[in-house]
């Protein structure tokens, strides 16, 4: 198992600043992913990685030994693309043997580890079909026998599910986070999907504009968003402008919302200074009506129900509770004779405990 410190890198393509002082450390053994908007500057730094690209400033260490001028083919990195580059020429076995050539193995010694490398991601029964008889998720499953075939100390994928449909999706990203866990490897993964991200990942680096916002395990980030980008980007959220009036009490603020309503926030020293600030809301923490008990008031808003979109598991609702201000709330396992319709009034309510102060954008 590998651990790879990424201390301050800088790239710049002209004027264009694609890196700006990145640092990131991965621990050994996890799958560590990159997740940003295309442009946000993740798949250059995985090139960088890889040694495919050099760096205007920064180091880049494998286990404490910096590998900035060693070449791509002696850092010994299985890389996995989002063009799946299978020679069509060539059958299976030869695809995935096509990493070992180099290496000066014996054919005994070469057909073991194809094989051993085809059983993992459950090719074996195809070994002598050709690419263009294989589906799409069966190549995607070629190409990464052929990046674990050379035995890496790394693994890098880049988009790597991006060419297959949904159902396919969710398939080879659970052979990966399965091989991934039983291999041990250290995986550097790059995605702009917030879903395969959140379901893959040991810790994930939210990017955008060359920077890293925040890092930290699927859970924290998705609960704790450090800021307004991180919160919208991963998963939803719902963004209101409010202006915060002080903590009555520990571990709590009172926050005046846009549409002149005043909520309860749970606060970690936070909110301590009064003045305008962004609340963030997931939609999932959002219910239909205040449960009994409820503080009069707080933490409410009626509001009119605009949209309902019913997708089986959940049920979507988008709720006016201003002119111009509108929360999504969903509402997981519905019932569908009890739907709420276009037009119903309902009253919102969210605990004071799911409801996170954001900074602005950095």
């Amino acid at each position: 198992m590998t651990r790879v410190r990424i201390d301050g890198i800088v790239k710049r393509f002209g004027d264009t600043m694609a890196l700006s002082g990145v640092s990131l450390e991965l621990p050994p053994g996890e799958l560590f992913t990159l997740l940003g908007p295309s442009g946000c500057g993740k798949t250059t730094l995985l090139r960088i990685v890889a040694g495919l690209l050099l760096q205007d400033g920064g180091s880049v260490a494998f286990d404490g030994v910096a590998v900035d001028r060693v070449p791509p083919y002696r850092r010994n990195i299985g890389v996995v693309f989002q063009s799946y580059a299978i020679f069509p020429h060539l059958s299976v076995r030869q695809n995935i043997a096509y990493g070992l050539r180099a290496r000066r193995l014996t054919g005994v010694e070469t057909e073991r580890r194809v094989v051993d490398a085809a059983r993992m991601v459950q090719m074996e029964e195809l070994l002598d079909r050709m690419p263009a008889a294989l589906s799409g998720g069966q190549q995607q499953r070629v190409v990464l026998a052929r990046a674990l075939v050379i035995e890496p100390r790394l693994l890098l994928m880049d988009e790597p599910l991006s060419n297959l449909d949904a159902r396919l999706r969710v398939e080879m990203r659970t052979v990966i986070r399965r091989l991934q866990r039983t291999l041990g490897i250290t995986t550097l993964y790059v995605t702009h999907d917030q879903e395969e991200a959140l379901a893959i990942s040991d810790t994930i680096a939210v990017m955008d504009r060359g920077q890293v916002l925040q890092t930290g395990p699927p859970w924290t980030l998705y609960r704790a968003p450090g800021n307004r980008f991180v919160a919208e980007f991963l998963g939803g959220m719902n963004v209101l402008a409010g202006r915060l009036m002080g903590p009555p009490a520990p571990g709590a603020a009172v926050v005046e919302t846009e549409f002149g309503v005043r909520w309860w926030v749970a606060v970690d020293g936070e909110g301590t200074t009064t003045g305008p600030m962004w609340l963030g809301v997931r939609p999932e923490s959002l219910r239909l009506e205040a449960p009994p008990g409820a503080a009069d008031r707080w933490n409410q808003a009626v509001g009119t129900v605009t949209d309902v979109g019913y997708f089986g598991a959940v049920a979507r609702y988008q709720v006016e509770v201003a002119p111009g201000v509108s929360l999504v709330v969903e509402v997981h396992d519905p019932d569908f004779q009890a739907l709420r319709r276009v037009g119903d009034r309902v009253e919102l309510w969210c605990d004071p405990a799911k409801v996170r102060i954001l900074a602005p954008h950095p």
